[in-house]
């Protein structure tokens, strides 16, 4: 089994990965929905940082310096990919930024790792809609020495358009000149589970999975 397909039947597992209808923040209707709020245990987080950290490595290789999460929820995961690279291998820095800049004493808008601008980062985040989070983080480290973001790896693409008919994740990339990688994608998702029984349950049969297809056809984008 790739680390791919553990980390489909981790979101199962964790009930992160439902199916059904889903109002979106964009007013679609869909047919599945993921919520990485349900990482809430010390097992759970430390798995899904060794599923970033597989998908860091697979992408980039040893060639950065440390892990950049936005608070709040990149924090954990920066943190948690950090210490599963180490288990691998790669001992990086992590560093997060605060939402409020401190009065007193230490007054850095991080914490973590030393920043310059020789600093190679990769960014590690839950899902990108608009890549608002990105630009503002973009903002914070320029403050910070400005190092470099080498890329972007996220848990899904959801693989949809966004203000074009290009794939949302695509039209950030370009926006930013940063490479962005999922660790699976919601085609990854949907192929692995059409029909596969887990815990003798069959997750994804073939009504839902065309909904999926009828969503995708509608939204989605390569």
């Amino acid at each position: 089994m790739t680390y791919k397909e553990e980390f489909i039947e981790f979101l199962i597992d964790c009930n992160a990965l439902k199916f059904g209808e889903f109002e979106l923040k964009s007013g679609r209707i869909a047919p599945y929905f993921i919520n990485t709020g349900m990482f809430d245990t010390g097992l759970k987080i430390k798995k899904l940082g060794i599923y970033y950290a597989k998908a860091i490595q697979e992408h980039f290789s040893g060639n950065f310096d440390g892990i950049y999460g936005p608070a709040y929820k990149g924090i954990p995961l920066c943190i948690a990919a950090a210490q599963a690279l180490s288990d691998m291998g790669m001992d990086k820095g992590y560093v997060f930024n605060r939402k409020e800049a401190k009065t007193y004493a230490d007054k850095s808008l991080v914490v973590g790792m030393p920043l310059t601008s020789d600093t190679r980062l990769i960014l590690v985040d839950d899902v990108i809609t608009s890549g608002k989070a990105i630009r503002e983080s973009l903002e914070i480290l320029k403050f910070c020495e400005n190092p470099t973001v080498s890329g972007i790896i996220i848990s899904v693409n959801r693989q949809e358009k966004g203000n074009t008919d290009k794939n949302a994740l695509k039209e950030v990339e370009e926006t930013l000149g940063i490479p962005i990688h999922s660790i699976v994608t919601i085609t990854e998702i949907k192929n692995y589970l059409h029909n596969k029984e887990i815990d003798g349950k069959i997750i994804l049969d073939d009504r839902m999975l065309a909904k999926i297809d009828a969503y995708l056809k509608e939204y989605g984008a390569s």
